[in-house]
């Protein structure tokens, strides 16, 4: 296996990289090549790839400044590898690099899942209807499935704290925003104020995943059915009704702008966003009353981490993805769309 390929990856050294993949198993037969993947803004994703056809994928934290608790790829790979042994389709984490003098940051390298991302329309035009439909019920399969795992069993329990989880993403994300802002709106403000004083009681504390979105996971074309749910560096513990409801934060009606590029969920077969909590809410049960207060607070965060986005994009651009970066008229948007849904609400 030679190093060229890798050197694409930032402050690596090629041939200690080289060298611990093989310690992991990692056996590339000839040149190993790299590429960056995927329209993510967050975590660098890697594809590595032989001249015989073996593809393995490799993750790192974005480059340069980093916000304290944020891009965690050593407690994402905890996640995916306690997740292995139940019914929630994650990828197999194949080793964790901490070692120094191989990488001054932790990278991750995992299974490489033969499946495609929804992350343009030429991917989602090439699907039947039936196909998407079935995409939106599998979505909602898996989040109901990581919703009902045990995290006692799975050693998961101490991944977070089983305090309130509104009262605990509120004072996050305020932090997150306060450090990352590239300029003041008093409308995200005073959005902020009204999520605290609406803040609904927990009755659970559940695996979330935090970040839950059609760009998030990997989808068997043929079926439908999501083969991996992807990027847990969000996943924490909490009440299971903010995934769904970020999820909605994330899916587009008529006329919105796409968050995470084209807007792959409008074409036809695919569910809406009532239809979504609909089957969400029928699959698990659980009481909907407070799903608008996590459909704003999903919004608001997206606001929130988009501005961040932005903030990393300025300071280097190395953590620029393919997708380019948001721009502040979308992130205005989302506090606009957060404050509507706050008003419906009663919030």
């Amino acid at each position: 296996m030679t190093t060229s390929g890798l050197s694409v990856i930032p402050e690596v050294d090629s041939g200690a990289l080289q060298r611990w993949l093989g310690e992991i198993g990692v056996d590339a037969d000839g040149e190993i090549t790299c590429t960056r993947v995927g329209i993510g803004q967050s975590n660098l994703t890697y594809l590595l790839s032989d001249d015989a056809g073996g593809r393995w994928v490799l993750r790192r934290p974005p480059v340069g400044h980093l916000l304290a608790s944020a891009h965690d790829v050593v407690r994402e790979a905890r996640i995916l590898s306690a997740l292995g042994p139940t019914d929630v389709p994650v990828p197999q984490v194949l080793g964790v690099c901490t070692d120094e003098s191989v990488t001054p940051v932790p990278l991750v390298v995992m299974e490489f899942v033969d499946a495609v991302v929804l992350d343009n329309l030429p991917a989602g035009e090439a699907l039947d209807p039936a196909i998407r439909t079935r995409i939106g019920e599998s979505m909602i399969e898996t989040l109901a499935r990581i919703h009902a795992v045990d995290i006692e069993a799975v050693g998961l329990d101490d991944l977070a704290s089983h305090k309130p989880y509104a009262a605990r993403q509120l004072k996050r994300w305020s932090a997150q925003w306060e450090k990352s802002k590239t300029r003041e709106i008093p409308a995200l403000d005073a959005l902020t104020q009204r999520l605290i004083r609406s803040a609904p009681e927990q009755h659970e504390t559940r695996l979330v995943h935090g970040d839950f979105h059609i760009r998030n996971v990997m989808i068997d074309p043929a079926t439908g059915a999501v083969r991996a749910a992807l990027d847990w560096e969000l996943s924490t513990l909490g009440d299971p009704l903010a995934d769904i409801g970020s999820t909605l934060a994330y899916w587009p009606g008529p006329g919105e702008p796409s968050l995470t590029g084209a807007p792959v969920e409008l074409l036809e077969g695919f569910p809406d966003r009532a239809q979504l909590a609909a089957s969400y809410i029928e699959r698990t049960g659980r009481d909907p009353r407070a799903l608008e207060f996590w459909h704003a607070l999903g919004l608001w965060k997206v606001a929130i981490i988009a501005e961040g986005v932005l903030r990393r994009a300025a300071d280097n651009p190395a953590n620029r993805a393919s997708a380019g970066v948001p721009t502040g008229e979308v992130i205005d948007i989302l506090v606009s769309k957060a404050t509507a849904v706050a008003d419906s609400a009663g919030l």
